[in-house]
């Protein structure tokens, strides 16, 4: 693809003709959508898709409308779900969710929670994906290039499989406090496609070598990371997770609060709780992690330059971390779903 940029640049800058391929049949697309995926290894093995009204296994047709109105407006709420040894990780977890973002951005679904979870799970199923995630999305749906969704006939339910490894985080990271503005509450309590500000916030981490970046809300406290929460270990040994009122309330998170109780039961922990978080208190924490269902916790080590603690992986984070990934390899049943692979 660079190369293609390249060649494309160097044409218009010696003046000489530039050439557009045209279409004329869905047959010649079709054969050159196939040919940018050939040798390609199959990273998404399935996609459900209600445009279509199936499940597509062939990655060159896994497109969406241009004039759908999540790709031009971001009028579009998305969930996640993760697969684990062949079995669906919170999956009722994450649909409530899901429903809950699109009652927030008024979108409607065009089926109720129990169908969608069918079609999830077959499209599980369909893919033979023992070990990824399943990705999927609800949009005010196609129709025109307007800003209203009005003239959308329907909405439109996506969903992808993606085939990708899933293991413990055992290694500390570092982060830095975000320059750019986090969401208003209304978006940021609902998993809405709008991540701009994630992504920038994302990139100015990378910038300067650290991993992710924290926000930091407009009363001074802490919030939560681009796309995952953020949980500290005191001094006094409590587990303390931000109020979820400006954030959003994460699926792994809330887990977490649960199965911490063990080893509070245990003695480890004294405590968990969920408050509000100044900066000053934050930093100076024994331990501080990332909660996000692919982690599912993530050691954080460094924050603006200054160590956490002693600067290294936290005892109490890789205990709670034991405890999250033992829930998901092997948790109660209504926590995993066996896929039934065909």
């Amino acid at each position: 693809m660079a190369n293609e940029k390249s060649v494309m640049a160097s044409e218009v800058e010696n003046g000489e003709e530039f050439k557009i391929d045209v279409f004329s049949s869905s047959e010649e697309l079709l054969s050159k959508l196939q040919e940018k995926w050939k040798g390609k290894p199959k990273t998404y093995p399935a996609m459900y898709s209600t445009v279509f009204g199936g499940i597509i296994l062939d990655q060159a047709m896994m497109v969406i409308p241009m004039d759908d109105h999540m790709v031009h407006r971001g009028h579009g709420v998305f969930d996640t779900a993760i697969i684990l040894d062949g079995h669906l990780y919170e999956l009722d977890a994450h649909l409530t969710r899901f429903l809950k973002s699109a009652s927030k951005a008024r979108i409607d679904s065009p089926f109720p929670k129990s169908t969608l979870k069918k079609i999830l799970i077959q499209l599980a199923s369909v893919s033979n994906c023992k070990e990824g995630t399943l990705r999927y999305w609800l949009s005010a749906g196609p129709g025109d290039f307007l800003l209203s969704p009005t003239g959308c006939s329907s909405s439109a339910f996506y969903a992808v499989v993606i085939d990708e490894s899933i293991s413990q985080c055992k290694e500390g990271v570092k982060v830095v406090s975000s320059t750019i503005p986090m969401k208003s509450p209304l978006f940021a309590t609902m998993k809405n496609v709008n991540y701009l500000p994630n992504v920038l916030a994302k990139m100015e981490a990378e910038d300067v070598g650290a991993d992710a970046s924290i926000w930091i809300d407009d009363e001074g406290f802490v919030a939560e990371g681009p796309n995952v929460n953020v949980a500290f270990v005191t001094s006094d040994n409590e587990l303390v997770l931000p109020l979820f009122d400006k954030i959003l309330s994460g699926c792994t998170a809330m887990r977490l609060l649960e199965v911490a109780e063990e080893l509070v039961e245990r003695g480890p922990l004294k405590g968990v709780r969920v408050a509000n978080i100044s900066v000053e208190e934050a930093k100076k924490a024994k331990e501080m992690m990332f909660v996000g269902s692919t982690l599912p916790l993530l050691p954080i080590v460094e924050w603006d330059g200054a160590p956490i603690g002693d600067g290294e992986v936290g005892e109490l984070t890789m205990a709670l971390s034991d405890l999250l990934w033992q829930d998901m390899v092997g948790g109660p049943e209504t926590k995993r779903l066996l896929v039934p692979y065909v």
